[in-house]
């Protein structure tokens, strides 16, 4: 191992940063729609199930893979055994493929950061106005490379300076600011109506899709299976208790996705009834809320710490995604850290400038009659995340056995609680879990099914 490889000082800020990129736009700008889509409550439910098994097994399996190897995944499943070294490959495939379009995403949210700012909260509410932005010819452009060169910036820096640092700083403020908003929404009249959605189940609102959505969400949520959790393993010293770490990174993360909930969902159940919760999807937070925004009292203020608290969000994901890329490029080809960020800058706009015009001047391309953002998004969530957590599975399920990692979750004498809960989950459950995920996924994209 190269003894210069960055590392995190200790587990505090192995936590923090492995928390930054769990809560991120799949939190805050997902997991909201996603359960107003399927229910709210029952939605609710079958994700904490699923979190506290499913997602805690693979996101344990990836960050033990990452210290036990200490290496990022280009390399890393290579090392556990070399009939799985393309999975190295798959995995770093996919943060190459979502970096760009997840920072045109990050483009966006800048954007209304940049509107809440000026104090313009009438005009961000009319009508057409996303759509307006995201279709001009310039503007996504401009706003997609502020948010990458942001982002590069703290990559430049390196695991310490630039990693721990900004997470150290900013992962606390989104839990302050994330809380407070809660609190505020909670406090708008009849917002128990809207509570009461989205805290109680109803069991008639549970199909095989909610499970299908919920299991899908883990992906964004968790930051599983995009070779980003491996490559922070491998950065985490071995004196850290990973069974404590992965504890609090489940925390963190669940914690900010059920108060992500109670800031967006009863405020606009309020405002919008159940119908303006589930009619705009993934554009809850860019058309709806706005709406609501306008109509809350104290809303302009509301509206601006709402959205300078997702850009903080988005911000600790992408660098965790872009980090992903660099450290499999300085492993394989050993290279340094700035050559390494270049590159990433070149994928980024090679692919970025498609899925930032891809709504305005690119908008009658289209790829299996997809958008250039929503076809990346089709292949790295339904097709490649997949595929990467069920070898996963197999190889340290079936290949090197479960105890290898078991034995580097323990090997400092720590207590592995949930180890039989683990060993069950990856051997048999989770593989069939991703198979169904796989499954509806192309079967959704063929319109045979609705996700």
């Amino acid at each position: 191992m190269d003894k210069k490889r960055g590392s995190f000082s200790g587990g505090l800020g192995f936590v923090f940063a492995a928390a930054g990129s769990a809560v991120g736009l799949g939190n805050l700008w997902r997991f909201p729609y996603l359960a107003a889509q399927y229910g709210g409550g029952i939605f609710l439910l079958v994700y904490l199930i699923l979190a506290v098994t499913f997602g805690f097994a693979l996101l344990t399996a990836e960050i033990a893979i990452g210290r036990k190897t200490k290496l990022s995944p280009v390399l890393a499943y290579k090392k556990l055994n070399k009939k799985f070294s393309f999975l190295g490959y798959i995995a770093t495939l996919v943060p190459i493929i979502i970096i760009p379009y997840y920072c045109v995403i990050g483009g966006w949210v800048t954007k209304y950061v940049t509107v809440y700012a000026q104090g313009l909260v009438a005009p961000a509410a009319k009508d057409g106005y996303f759509s307006d932005f995201i279709g001009h010819p310039v503007a996504p452009l401009v706003f997609f490379l502020i948010f990458m060169l942001i982002s590069i910036v703290v990559i430049m820096l390196g695991v310490k300076k630039g990693i721990e640092k900004l997470s150290k700083f900013l992962m606390p403020l989104l839990v302050v600011l994330t809380i407070g908003i809660a609190i505020y929404a909670l406090t708008l009249p009849n917002a128990m109506v809207g509570v009461k959605y989205y805290l109680i189940p109803d069991f008639s609102k549970f199909s095989i899709l909610t499970v299908a959505g919920a299991m899908s969400q883990l992906f964004y949520s968790m930051s599983i299976a995009m070779g980003i959790m491996v490559t922070y393993g491998s950065y985490t010293r071995d004196d850290v208790n990973l069974t404590k770490s992965v504890n609090r990174i489940e925390f963190f993360d669940t914690l900010v996705a059920l108060l992500a909930g109670l800031m967006i969902i009863p405020a606009v159940y309020i405002f919008s009834g159940e119908e303006g919760l589930s009619s705009q999807g993934a554009g809850l937070m860019f058309m709806t809320l706005p709406k609501v925004f306008q109509q809350m009292p104290g809303g302009d203020i509301i509206a601006l710490l709402f959205f300078v608290l997702v850009f903080f969000a988005a911000i600790t994901s992408s660098i965790s995604v872009m980090e992903a890329i660099v450290s499999s490029l300085m492993d394989k080809f050993h290279l340094k850290r700035i050559p390494c960020c270049l590159i990433v800058i070149g994928i980024c706009l090679l692919l970025g400038i498609p899925s930032s015009l891809g709504n305005g001047l690119w908008a009658n391309i289209k790829i299996l009659g997809m958008d250039f953002l929503t076809f990346f998004d089709y292949i790295s969530n339904s097709i490649l995340m997949p595929i990467v957590a069920f070898c996963t599975c197999i190889l340290v399920g079936w290949v090197i056995k479960p105890k290898a990692l078991t034995d580097e979750i323990t090997k400092n004498g720590e207590k592995f609680g949930r180890k039989k809960l683990f060993n069950v989950m990856i051997k048999y459950i989770a593989p069939i879990c991703l198979l169904f995920i796989f499954v509806t996924g192309i079967l959704s994209q063929l319109g045979i099914i609705t996700i």
